[in-house]
């Protein structure tokens, strides 16, 4: 045979390369102290692991991103750790040279599981877990249980892992992560230590990818990172994911990555030209702000992107007229032009800007016609920016200056009292102050099952500011209290005292509604026609009604 029919006589063929890890996975933290936004989380730990104080089980919540499942895994290392003599014990500052270390990092250690709840979400795969927790660790110190997205294991799975999460072997730790602790029962998170997660600030995500591009040997503008820490809202991996793009969009002319460049690549529309929208706006100019508009819709921006930078305006310029920081990724030419707005633009007409801009935001999102929406909402805006502020009229009206036309109400007093001046505390929130409000306002923040418990079992004893005493017409969740206490300081940023008294006897809302529904009724069959329609046919019944305000 040939060594042609062998392939002996073709060139050696050369050897593939290593295949390309993508920027999230490569810098993935190894360390406690290359786990940016966590200081609080690693304290903890540091602490409960040198005083032997350690959990037998962990809870990571948290938004997509932030290192859940990394801390997991740095646990895992910190707790198995035998240091690089292999005489170590359990360590915040694990070696990464040990067996366990590399085991661990490379995803191979036999004594640490990893198992995703998403395709694992039945009482038979948390069966298994509690059959192997029996037995000891093979060579590590701990056996260690990962449970990505427990949120997604059933009811069952939930009840059968209760016994052995509460009372488990004490070579057994499970670390627990989740977006959505929300959906963990209860009788899980009480047998858990629970670490919330923080999102990872803009400032702090702009310096780390700084910190990559220089590791990659990548030129970045420091705008362009900004852009790209703004973008991640919070969330490491999607900022890496971003900027991997941004790198890869750069091309290979060693260009490097600009701030203009991930604008487009994001879809954002120009900061220029917004800032020049914004000020056609509050300057009442229709067209020339319309043609603004257009313009960018021209280039492909999307109307809602428009409608956001707007909104994001305002916020800046009200955030600088409070005297905040300066913003992440800001210019020095939009910081001069916001600081003119600020010292323009009163509390009130900012406010009055930002709620037409969300409800032009909100229409738009909904509209069958997205640009035309958007017009519309944008001369709404014009026209109120064109208003007077209204205290600036009552002073006018006062003075004189302009004429209250004859038998038109009085606006105001004959001596009114001097407005005060405009503090801080007119951006401030509006606090519900009855039960009424309470449960329009979690309906509003979206927290329906808590507006639920208000309207029906809530029996109202004080409400005064931010305090609340309540009694209840049936026994509540064991953690009502706690959880509408933090959904409203969430909601108003105002800290609530949330107090359940015994004794009380005022009606609920569903109960106020019954009572008012049956008075209405019985006011119906009591008018005249109705009682005599009822005599004349003894067999009707009243199904519905309109309340007309008469007896007819």
């Amino acid at each position: 045979m040939s060594d042609s029919l062998l392939g002996l006589d073709e060139p050696p063929q050369p050897a593939k390369g290593e295949a390309y890890r993508v920027l999230a996975r490569k810098y993935r933290p190894q360390t406690f102290s290359a786990l940016i936004g966590q200081d609080a989380m690693v304290t903890t730990l540091g602490n409960a692991i040198r005083r032997d104080r350690l959990a037998h089980a962990f809870l990571l919540t948290g938004v997509r991103g932030v290192g859940k499942t990394s801390t997991a895994r740095l646990i895992a290392k910190a707790l198995n750790c035998i240091g690089p003599d292999g005489q170590g014990g359990p360590t915040i500052d694990p070696c990464g040279v040990c067996e366990p270390c590399r085991a661990i990092a490379e995803g191979r250690h036999i004594d640490v599981i990893e198992m995703d709840a998403a395709s694992h979400t039945g009482v038979d795969d948390v069966r298994e877990i509690i059959e192997a927790s029996r037995y000891a660790a093979v060579s590590a110190r701990y056996k260690i249980y990962i449970i990505d997205e427990v949120h997604m294991l059933s009811k069952n799975a939930f009840n059968a892992l209760l016994k052995t999460l509460e009372e488990p072997p004490g070579h057994v730790k499970f670390l627990f992560a989740t977006t959505e602790v929300n959906k963990v029962p209860v009788t899980v998170l009480s047998r858990c230590q629970r670490f919330d997660l923080r999102r990872i600030p803009a400032e702090l995500l702009a310096e780390h990818f700084a910190k990559v591009c220089e590791a990659e040997q990548v030129e970045a503008e420091p705008e362009a990172l900004a852009l790209v820490a703004r973008a991640a809202e919070g969330s490491a991996r999607d900022g890496l994911s971003i900027l991997d793009q941004a790198i890869a969009h750069a091309g290979l002319e060693g260009e490097g990555v600009k701030a203009q460049a991930v604008r487009q690549m994001l879809g954002l529309s120009d900061r220029g030209a917004n800032r020049d929208l914004f000020g056609k706006l509050i300057e009442g100019q229709a067209q020339k702000a319309l043609e603004g508009l257009r313009a960018q819709y021209d280039l492909g921006v999307d109307p809602l992107a428009v409608l956001r930078a707007l909104l994001e305006t305002v916020h800046g310029v009200t955030l600088v007229k409070l005297g905040t920081h300066r913003l992440s990724g800001q210019s020095t030419e939009e910081r001069e032009a916001m600081e003119g707005w600020a010292s323009r633009l009163s509390f009130p007409a900012l406010h009055r800007l930002w709620q037409l801009l969300l409800r032009g935001h909100d229409e738009v999102a909904k509209a069958a016609l997205p640009i035309e929406a958007t017009e519309m909402a944008l001369l709404r805006v014009i026209h109120a920016a064109q208003l007077p502020d209204p205290g600036e009229l009552a002073k006018q009206i006062l003075s004189g200056s302009i004429a209250v036309p004859a038998g038109a109400p009085a606006a105001v007093s004959a001596e009114p009292t001097a407005p005060a001046p405009a503090t801080v505390q007119e951006a401030g929130p509006v606090l519900p102050t009855n039960l009424t409000e309470l449960a329009e306002h979690l309906e509003a923040h979206r927290r329906l099952q808590l507006a639920m418990f208000v309207r029906d079992y809530m029996r109202p004893v004080r409400f005064e500011g931010s305090e609340i005493d309540f009694g209840a017409a049936r026994p509540l969740p064991q953690d009502f209290v706690r959880e509408l206490g933090g959904a409203l300081k969430d909601s108003t940023g105002v800290h609530w005292k949330v107090t359940l008294v015994e004794g009380a006897t005022a009606m609920t809302l569903r109960e106020e509604q019954a009572a008012r529904q049956a008075a209405e009724r019985n006011a119906v069959l009591a008018s005249p026609i109705v009682a005599a329609a009822m005599q004349a046919f003894p067999d009707a019944e009243l199904i519905g009604w309109t309340k007309t305000g008469s007896d007819g």
